[in-house]
């Protein structure tokens, strides 16, 4: 599979249901690949990340979501917060299909992002502890640095304030930041 043909096509409205289930899919065979079908994460009828949490951040004020496409197949997508005055991003959601890892597609996803925004100077993200997949792509490949580790005693704004009281040791996370420096 050749990732230079990698290109980010934007949502359209009839793919919406598709892009969340794929989302849901991914992240679900993420915690699989850490902790087997028997994690609590993992039970029969749950996911990993849940629709309310896709649906906000495809909806999000200043989003741009897109899918990835190869060869003109759907591999993934990527949901993105653009703060064009700011200069900031936040990278809400990446995902790439499970049958299409290691193939470089989210190394190009992020390269093609890049491209897409030069006005931005300070990308962000987050990922959780136990996915070291990301937390490889996104040191290694991406060019991200860790800056705060949210735990329980600890954890950022991302966490909605209905669900304060549902943090848990599990939902451990890593911030990561890039700066994208003039050349």
């Amino acid at each position: 599979m050749r990732t230079a043909g990698v290109k980010l096509i934007p949502l359209q409205p009839e793919d919406r249901e598709q892009f969340i289930l794929d989302n849901q899919r991914a992240f679900k065979y993420g915690a699989q690949q850490e902790f087997g079908m028997r994690d609590e994460r993992c039970e029969e009828g749950e996911e990993v990340i849940s629709r309310k949490t896709i649906e906000r951040s495809i909806d999000g004020e200043n989003a741009e979501t897109y899918r990835i496409v190869l060869d003109g197949q759907k591999v993934g997508g990527v949901v993105l917060q653009v703060d064009k005055e700011a200069a900031k991003g936040d990278l809400e959601l990446l995902f790439v299909l499970p049958e299409c890892h290691s193939k470089g597609i989210g190394q190009a996803t992020w390269k093609a992002v890049e491209a897409r925004h030069p006005e931005i100077r300070v990308w962000e993200t987050i990922t959780p502890y136990f996915e070291k997949r990301n937390i490889h792509f996104y040191v290694n490949r991406c060019g991200f640095h860790i800056v705060e580790f949210w735990n329980k005693h600890q954890h950022g704004p991302a966490v909605p304030e209905e669900e304060e009281g549902n943090w848990s040791m599990d939902d451990e996370m890593f911030v990561f930041r890039k700066e994208i420096k003039n050349e």
